[in-house]
């Protein structure tokens, strides 16, 4: 493997460890490439939108941060 392959390899493992009520991979392009980065929900209370893709392991981050804070204060509402 590349160090580069490494080094996603290991932002999956964080982010899969970070979010764990998301199924997290990364996509694959029409032409064999890895693409974009995929988190999907296994469990409801950990975001709002069933589906968040980013482009880089660090927006997919942010995004699923932001998601648990809005869940989080969705939960609060009830």
């Amino acid at each position: 493997m590349s160090e580069i392959s490494d080094h996603e390899d290991q932002q999956l493992d964080g982010l899969r460890i970070e979010f764990t009520g998301h199924r997290i991979w990364r996509a694959v392009r029409w032409d064999g490439r890895l693409g974009d980065w995929v988190a999907s929900l296994h469990d409801p209370a950990a975001g709002i939108y069933p589906t968040v893709i980013c482009s880089d392991a660090a927006a997919l981050r942010d995004a699923l941060r932001a998601e648990a804070e809005r869940a989080a204060a969705r939960g609060g509402l009830r």
